[in-house]
């Protein structure tokens, strides 16, 4: 059986991470523990449609990052990819989202998203599990503490109660969810990206970091970039967990 995946991208057309997004999906979908054969699509949110059609060409859905595009932009296709999500949610049709697609999934059920500057998350950083991470299939063999890639200002400030919150951070109280029998499982950070790839694109934003964080702060914090192997083994995990 081949399987088909899916990778839904609010990128423009000329945005280099588009390519290199898809690229690290298919190097995490390739660690999965057992012989996988597999297509992944890529699908521009920005210029097709999100219809019910791809709740059955798919068995699962992956949500990536935005590049310049946020959750609270006033946009009618990011009205519908919030929408398309919450169908996603509604139907318990597989899907993992990382990032832009948390934030989607958060307002889509009716949690709240701010953006925060001051709290924001660009880089390798340190997050810890929730007590309901510790059994869950994809972290019970994560130790408490773990590294993750990140790069975001938007953040969480609310939850639904249908979200079980896995992981926080510092800066960040909601880095984590899963929805109870519903197949969805979200992060805030991007397990898709090794520090390799966090590195490749936050030198291609520096311009853009040098005035959220000052130049000095942000070359330090290109710097500070280090290795997350746990958090890497979340998207090969969700894969076995779904078809297993």
């Amino acid at each position: 059986m081949i399987y088909k995946f899916l990778l839904l991208q609010v990128r423009n057309e000329n945005d280099p991470a588009k390519d290199e997004e898809y690229e690290a999906f298919i190097h995490k979908i390739e660690n999965v523990n057992f012989d996988l054969e597999y297509t992944l699509t890529q699908y521009d949110v920005l210029n097709l449609p999100l219809g019910d059609d791809l709740f059955d060409s798919y068995d699962i859905i992956f949500v990536g990052g935005s590049g310049e595009y946020s959750v609270l932009d006033e946009h009618p296709k990011i009205s519908s990819f919030i929408e398309f999500l919450g169908k996603c949610v509604e139907r318990g049709h597989p899907t993992f989202a990382s990032c832009f697609g948390f934030q989607a999934i958060v307002l889509a059920l009716g949690g709240e998203v701010i953006k925060d500057a001051d709290h924001a998350e660009v880089g390798t950083y340190e997050l810890s599990l929730t007590d309901d991470a510790i059994n869950h299939p994809l972290f019970k063999d994560f130790p408490k503490n773990f590294l993750a890639q990140l790069g975001h200002q938007d953040r969480a400030t609310f939850l639904p109660a249908s979200l079980t919150n896995l992981a926080f951070s510092q800066r960040c109280p909601y880095q984590a969810f899963f929805i109870e029998k519903k197949n969805i499982f979200a992060t805030q950070f991007h397990p898709e990206l090794t520090y390799k790839d966090n590195m490749k694109r936050f030198a291609r934003y520096m311009p853009i970091y040098g005035k959220l964080f000052g130049e000095e702060e942000a070359i330090k914090r290109m710097n500070s970039h280090k290795d997350s192997p746990e958090s890497n083994t979340l998207i090969p995990k969700f894969i076995e967990y779904i078809l297993r």
